[in-house]
């Protein structure tokens, strides 16, 4: 991890050019990095901004809501 922090933009170029890198601690797996292409395509779908995906919410105005015009209730405290 250590010398991956270090050589972090290499690490990038080493993701971009020969595929996933491995990290390892201690001699063991932790972590992969890969491209974002593979990521998403792993994930099975782009990725929305946020921002869209609000956007593309239904539109709720069309909805008839009903609220009744009953006071609310009272509740003692004791």
């Amino acid at each position: 991890m250590q010398e991956a922090k270090q050589h972090f933009s290499e690490l990038i170029r080493a993701v971009q050019a020969d595929g996933p890198q491995f990290v390892t601690k201690h001699g063991e797996q932790v972590a992969v990095v890969l491209d974002i292409l593979d990521y998403r395509r792993m994930r099975g779908a782009e990725l929305v901004d946020f921002k869209d995906f609000l956007a593309s919410a239904p539109d709720l105005s069309v909805l008839e809501i009903e609220r009744s015009t009953a006071p609310a209730r009272e509740v003692d405290f004791e």
